[in-house]
Order: structure tokens, then sequence, then C-alpha cells
């Protein structure tokens, strides 16, 4: 799925092998360290990969009052675009989220080009905080 141009285009360029399991290392260790992390959707009907949803603190060099907050974020396979998955997955992790960090806000960071991600975001409870910069791209910083 990283690897997929149609998936990366609004992070700069598909991922390497390397930064792929880089990757799953940091989901792996978020879980060990801070006792919250990504998980892995599945498609109910067939059981098959669809993408990945949850929670991180990668410490981003971002400008942003809420550099801490636990970031929520998801990614789907190219081929599950469309169909709803990624609200009805980031619900059930804010739900999660909820549960575990309280009244605590939540952010997420979207390019703003990434027209369907905002959508879900604004589903999902978040709104438009600023308009920053990350690693020399346009980004929106959403809370919730």
């Amino acid at each position: 799925m990283w690897a997929d141009p149609v998936v990366t285009r609004h992070f700069g360029r598909p991922f390497a092998e390397e930064e792929s399991w880089t990757r799953l290392l940091r989901y792996v260790g978020h879980w060990a360290l801070l006792g919250f992390g990504y998980w892995v959707v599945e498609e109910k009907a067939t059981g098959s990969f669809a993408g990945e949803v949850g929670f991180a603190n990668y410490k981003r060099d971002l400008e942003s009052p809420l550099r801490d907050a636990p970031e929520i974020g998801w990614v789907f396979a190219a081929r599950h675009h469309g169909r709803g998955y990624a609200t009805e997955a980031a619900r059930a992790a804010i739900a999660w989220g909820d549960a575990h960090f309280g009244r605590s806000q939540t952010t997420c960071i979207i390019h703003p080009e990434n027209l369907p991600s905002i959508r879900v975001a604004e589903k999902c409870g978040y709104r438009e905080l600023q308009l920053t910069a990350y690693k020399g791209q346009p980004t929106l910083v959403f809370v919730r």
C-alpha cells in the first residue's frame, strides 16, 4: 500500500520497502511505549487488508499548539477508496481514543488538496485549526 503512488500522492512520494518497514516498527513501538498506536483494517466481507487507522505521537517538527496531542491518521489501499471505510474506521478509533484519552484533544494533519481525508476528518468532528507547513509542504492542522 505504501508503495502505491495513488495512496501516497499527498505524502510526497511512494515509500521504499525500508520506509514501510520503519513505519511498521513505529506502530509497534507506539503500542509498547505509549499504550496506543495503529490498527490494521480488514474488509469484513473478505477479510482482506483494507488499510490502517490509529493514533500516534510522532514528535513532528511542526508549528502547532497541539504538537503533543494524540494524532489520528488513516490510510487505505486504493481499491478501498470511496467506500466509507475511512470514516467507519476513524469513528471506531475515535471511540477508542475517547475511552482512553478522556477529554484530551486529538489532532490530525492533512494536505490541503486531500479533499477525501478532509471530509473524513469533518465527518468525525474535527475542525480546521490552522494552515502551516510540514516538511516544506502546506499542511492543515485539525483538532477535535
